[in-house]
């Protein structure tokens, strides 16, 4: 039996998307922080995300987040899907290919 590959350039895509167009493509809704002062980078959000009857608290900047209670981050789409709904790769990539 042959395996299907997703498409490479799909794959780049999901990788480099920001991760409000990703929450948004997830349907989970998010809300930026207004009173946050980032201090390294002023392009860094802390945005609430709300999954599952709580409450995740995420630091982003472009594709690249920071999960600041589980103390972990990654970048893209596709890693934040498998993170934040604890999908495999290949049920992040279906679900974000599907939206």
């Amino acid at each position: 039996m042959a395996r299907k590959a997703f498409a490479p350039e799909l794959l780049a895509r999901l990788r480099e998307m920001a991760v409000t167009e990703a929450l948004d493509r997830l349907e989970l809704y998010w809300k930026a922080d207004p009173s946050f002062r980032p201090v390294k980078d002023k392009d860094t959000k802390r945005v609430n995300v709300s999954v599952g009857g709580g409450v995740i608290e995420l630091l982003v900047n472009g594709p690249k987040w920071y999960d600041t209670r589980q103390k972990r981050g990654g970048g893209g789409a596709i890693d934040l899907a498998m993170h934040v709904l604890r999908l495999d790769f290949v049920s992040a990539v279906k679900r974000l290919a599907a939206s």
